[in-house]
Order: structure tokens, then C-alpha cells, then sequence
């Protein structure tokens, strides 16, 4: 994405570098020291008129639009972007379509390839700069549908540990959260590790790991929910605050007279009326769905037999991918193998790759 910005900059400064979620999008701005938006905001959405400012009779003003991460775009937010994209402009697609479809309908970057209508490159070559890297050998791996090396020897930066029963899961997660990671690699264990958990619900499933990490690492108790030191993540995007679905925080104050927390997002503190405190969810442990497009420097993730119903390869796969440093998964190697070989992935039935190959040939 660099090298093309830095390509056509020669030619044009109507670039336009665009992301699904706000997370995705400050990503894409750290790795091209450009601006970068939410495709919601580039289309700017008026809600007095229920529908997105640009569209075809009023496109964007652009020689060049790139797109990250657009595995995680529906059907209907790609058919507003296309519709608001001027003909004369060049369009470049970056995605990955081992990782987990959108949330809502449609495969369209699957169907954008498999229709082969459109030109596509693919990167699968591992470099030198990565040979050594245990992460990106077995993300390689679990693509393949074969088990990753789970052998813990040596200086890696892949780790499995076992851990049988889920108790036992929880417990190690903890230990490696809280004493560990932070004393054997000097990370942060709020700022530089991740938990990423297939399932809300059970014993080493979102909610009951938050709680635990919560009480561990924000000890002093509170009349809320949240606790001064907590980490937390926004639900939902909120113009108004410039905060969006994804986006990760950490509770400076809570002020009980006046109703209010106060949360640093990034370089911004940002605060929210104690009626405002829907919008945000512990962090300590989120979704493997909702931290895609996102990295840190060190994951740290369960794969136990009772997530069994989310054990897929693209689950797995996306998780491990999100680590730049360090990986840790926590479980069974049934869980393992199960979700190596699961590609069950919700089948959907989209018709764009038919059209795709009826129109464009």
C-alpha cells in the first residue's frame, strides 16, 4: 500500500485511502502516514435523508481509491462505495479472504475473485525478513488445513500451551496475562496483549475472562461497572465523539458527582455521560470478530473443545494473524485439529460471482 501511494503520488494527490471499521482505517494511517478514513465517513452518511451524501450523481472527487481489509465489506456497503466511485478513477482492492467473511450478506471478495473478471495478485510467498517467524509459518499452515508446530523449543515467538479442562484454560490465560508474558518478554499487560476469545459465553469465554482480568490487573473497587485503569472497547461508531466500533481505550477518571467517565482513546481523552457507557464493553478479552482489522504486539487465545460450534480455520487463522510479536494459544490439540480442518463457514448464496462473469465477459 506504501509503494502504491508512493507510485501515484508522481501522478495525483486525489488519493483516497478507505477501511470497513475505524480501527481498520487508523491502522492503514499508521503503515502509509496518510489519512485514512471509514468508508461510512468517506461516503459521509446523512441521517436526515437516510442515505449516503456521495453516490452516483454526486461521486467522489478521486484518481485513486484503495481499499484495506475488504474481506469484512457486505453486499450493500460495496455496492454504496462502487456506486459513489467516478469511472475515470483507478480502484485497487486489498484484502484477505482466509480471514472471517463480513458480518453482514454477501462474499464479495471471494466472489470478486472467483468470478475472475477482475485482475488479481496474489501474495502467498513467505520472505526472508519472515522465515523465522513461527507466527507466519503456521498462519501459512492452518491455511493449508494442516495442524500448526505446536513443539515449544528454543526462542520463538509461537507458543501452545495445554491446558485440558476449562478451568485449567481460564487459569493459565490469567497467569500468562497477568506474571508470565509481562516478566519473560517486558510487555504491558494491558497495552501489549490481547486476549481473543472465540465464544462470549462459558468458563474461559469473553465475559468470565474480562471479569477475572479485570479484578487481576484493575484491582481497586468501584461503585461502576468500569473501574479507573480499565481497558475497554467502543461498540459502535460515534461521529460525535470522532470514536468508532472497535476502537480501544482506557478509563482515566470516573466522576461519580457529575455522571461522567473519562476514557483515553489514542491522543484524545474523550468523556461519556454515565448514560453513554452502553456504547463500551470491558476489553481485557474481545472477539475474534471484533478485533479483526486490528493487531498487537501479543495474542493470547484459547482453543478448547466447548467453542466447538466457532472452531472454523478462518477463526483460528484471523486470530493468529493479529499478533505482530507473540502468540499464545491455550488448550487441546483436538480443539486444534478441529479447527484446522473445519471449514465450514457459513455457506452463502450471493449470485454477485455469476453476474460478475454474465456482465463483464
Amino acid at each position: 500500500t506504501k509503494a502504491l501511494v508512493a507510485i501515484f503520488e508522481k501522478l495525483t494527490d486525489k488519493i483516497l485511502l478507505v477501511a470497513p471499521t475505524g480501527r481498520a482505517a487508523k491502522r492503514l494511517a499508521e503503515i502509509t502516514h496518510k489519512y485514512a478514513s471509514t468508508i461510512h465517513r468517506t461516503l459521509k452518511y446523512d441521517f436526515t435523508k437516510g442515505r449516503f451524501k456521495y453516490d452516483r450523481d454526486n461521486p467522489l472527487t478521486c484518481d485513486l481509491i484503495i481499499i484495506d481489509e475488504s474481506s469484512m465489506i457486505d453486499t450493500y456497503l460495496m455496492y454504496q462505495l462502487l456506486r459513489a466511485i467516478p469511472s475515470s478513477s483507478k480502484l485497487v482492492i486489498i484484502g484477505d479472504v482466509n480471514q472471517l467473511p463480513s458480518i453482514g450478506p454477501g462474499t464479495v471478495l471471494t466472489d470478486f475473485i472467483n468470478s475472475q473478471t477482475i485482475p488479481t495478485v496474489r501474495l502467498n510467498a513467505i520472505f526472508r525478513q519472515a522465515a523465522g517467524s513461527k507466527i507466519i509459518l503456521n498462519a501459512h499452515r492452518i491455511n493449508e488445513g494442516k495442524m500448526p508446530f505446536t513443539e515449544n523449543f528454543g526462542k520463538s515467538d509461537f507458543f501452545f500451551v495445554e491446558a485440558k479442562e476449562p478451568e485449567e484454560v481460564k487459569k493459565t490465560i490469567l497467569d500468562l496475562v497477568t506474571k508470565k508474558i509481562p516478566q519473560e518478554h517486558r510487555f504491558d499487560s494491558k497495552k501489549d496483549i490481547q486476549v481473543l476469545v472465540p465464544m462470549r459465553k462459558g468458563i474461559c469465554g469473553i465475559d468470565a475472562l474480562n471479569r477475572d482480568l479485570q479484578y487481576a490487573l484493575t484491582p481497586h473497587a468501584s461503585h461502576h461497572s468500569f473501574r479507573v485503569g480499565d481497558k475497554v472497547m467502543q461498540l459502535r461508531n460515534n461521529y460525535s465523539k470522532d470514536v468508532y466500533n472497535g476502537d480501544i481505550g482506557y478509563v482515566t477518571a470516573i466522576d461519580m458527582e457529575e455522571e461522567k467517565m473519562y476514557i483515553q482513546m489514542d491522543d484524545k481523552e474523550v468523556s461519556y455521560e454515565f448514560t453513554e457507557t452502553d456504547e463500551l464493553v470491558l476489553a481485557y478479552a474481545v472477539s475474534i470478530h471484533k478485533y479483526q482489522g486490528s493487531e498487537c504486539p501479543c495474542i493470547v487465545m484459547p482453543v478448547h473443545t466447548t467453542h466447538f460450534k466457532l472452531l472454523t480455520k478462518n477463526l483460528l487463522y484471523t486470530g493468529v494473524t493479529r499478533g505482530k510479536k507473540l502468540v499464545f494459544l491455550v488448550g487441546t490439540k483436538k480443539a486444534l485439529a478441529i479447527a484446522v480442518k473445519n471449514e465450514d463457514v457459513m455457506l452463502r448464496y450471493t449470485g454477485l460471482k455469476t453476474r460478475l462473469q454474465t456482465t463483464c465477459r
